[in-house]
């Protein structure tokens, strides 16, 4: 038999999508399995976007320029404009999803056997991403006691090698909830400059930054130009996880022209779903107010529910809609498959994220979960429950 190759079998399953086959078996059972396991928003797409691709009358649905349409691409420089961030089309390269602009960066910045730093917890396909670039992924440790901030700048500075290429985060991020403060991301940009590194930032959950606190992108920060790198996408933002339309920002001319070459060669992204996106620019202020509302009272009542388990430790999100929970547990992943095949309370079971997918180094995050609150209130009050239950059945 053909041998998969190397590649293919140091490819990481996802953490998220692995208890999906237990879940399914507990709905064949008659299990309502309620899911905190995945970022799926539950917030309806606005309605400006959907009307787009319904009213449309395109005749011969033709393939886009390599870049993304010239107008979308226009438009989105107009919202960062909103947002302090002064870039123009030619900066913006619309990718098929957040996903693919952070495949196509990595691949413009780095060689196999290249080193790109990224502080962890982290967003799990980071690490196939990078596998697939033959990329090294070297962690430096944030911690749930501080809330998971940006660890000492000594800690990256100490992990900086001659094949270090980047520095990755993740703004608000996934899978912690934190913000980083603009302090934090100025200290990382004299870091990226005084190493001649490329500071790449993911910041898909922008618009969800809580407790008054704003977000602060990398493309703000002056000097840096030549350096920064931001990967974006509508998926969360207007709840259109399914569009897969994304873009990859910097104002490197290198960068843009290099990227560009990926892009090339899978033709364009899709048409009509540039034709929603490019819509949904247009979605009311009204709308992001009313979301983040949500969000914030749905964290509330994650939290203060948490913090009534005993022995659990949650770290407080200040943005996107995640957060980690450290359990009395030993290992959370055999607790998530038990909750899916041994337990139930009348007929209802939970799905969480065991977080050692988050973690690059062996052994971390054994005993923490992800939870995403993208479920209504009384879900997630119900949600709780179970879990404060189970963890006594399972530990008893």
């Amino acid at each position: 038999m053909p041998s998969i190759s190397k590649k293919g079998q140091s490819m990481p399953e996802s953490p998220i999508r692995k208890l999906v086959p237990f879940a399914e078996d507990a709905k064949k059972r008659g299990i309502d399995v309620i899911h905190l396991n995945i970022g799926q928003p539950d917030i309806k797409t606005p309605q400006i976007a959907l009307d787009a691709v319904k009213n449309n009358n395109i005749e011969v649905l033709a393939y886009s320029r390599t870049e993304g349409t010239e107008e979308y691409r226009t438009k989105i420089a107009a919202y960062y404009e909103k947002q302090s961030v002064l870039v123009s089309a030619e900066d913006i390269i619309v990718t098929t999803g957040g996903s693919e602009a952070l495949s196509f960066g990595m691949g413009a910045i780095a060689d196999s056997g290249d080193e790109i730093i990224i502080p962890e917890p982290f967003y799990a396909n980071y690490n196939g991403f990078a596998t697939a670039a033959g990329l090294n992924v070297i962690p430096v440790v944030s911690d749930i006691a501080d809330n998971f901030a940006l660890p000492p700048i000594e800690d990256f500075e100490k992990k900086i090698t001659t094949k270090t290429k980047a520095i990755l985060i993740c703004n608000p991020g996934n899978p912690t909830g934190y913000l980083y403060s603009k302090d934090e991301i100025k200290k990382l940009a004299a870091l990226v400059k005084k190493h001649d590194l490329f500071l790449v930032a993911d910041e898909v959950y922008r618009e969800f930054a809580y407790d008054g606190k704003e977000h602060y992108s990398i493309l703000q920060e002056e000097g840096i130009e030549s350096h920064a790198i931001v990967v974006d996408s509508v998926s969360k933002r207007y709840s259109m996880c399914g569009a897969r339309i994304g873009c990859l920002v910097s104002k490197n001319p290198d960068i843009i022209k290099t990227v560009m070459k990926f892009a090339q060669a899978r033709l364009s992204p899709p048409t009509y779903a540039q034709i929603a996106s490019e819509a949904a620019l247009e979605t009311p202020q009204s709308y992001f107010d009313a979301v983040i509302e949500e969000y914030v009272g749905r964290r509330n009542l994650l939290i203060s529910e948490l913090e009534k388990l005993d022995d659990v430790i949650v770290a407080r999100p200040q943005g996107a809609f995640y957060c980690i929970a450290q359990l009395p547990v030993k290992d959370a992943d055999k607790f998530a498959q038990w909750l899916l095949e041994d337990f139930n309370l009348d007929g209802a079971t939970i799905m969480i994220a065991p977080a050692a997918g988050f973690y690059a180094t062996e052994g971390l995050g054994k005993n923490q979960v992800r939870i995403a609150y993208v479920l209504e209130k009384d879900q997630l009050k119900k949600a709780v429950n179970i879990l404060g239950i189970a963890l006594k059945t399972y530990k008893g």
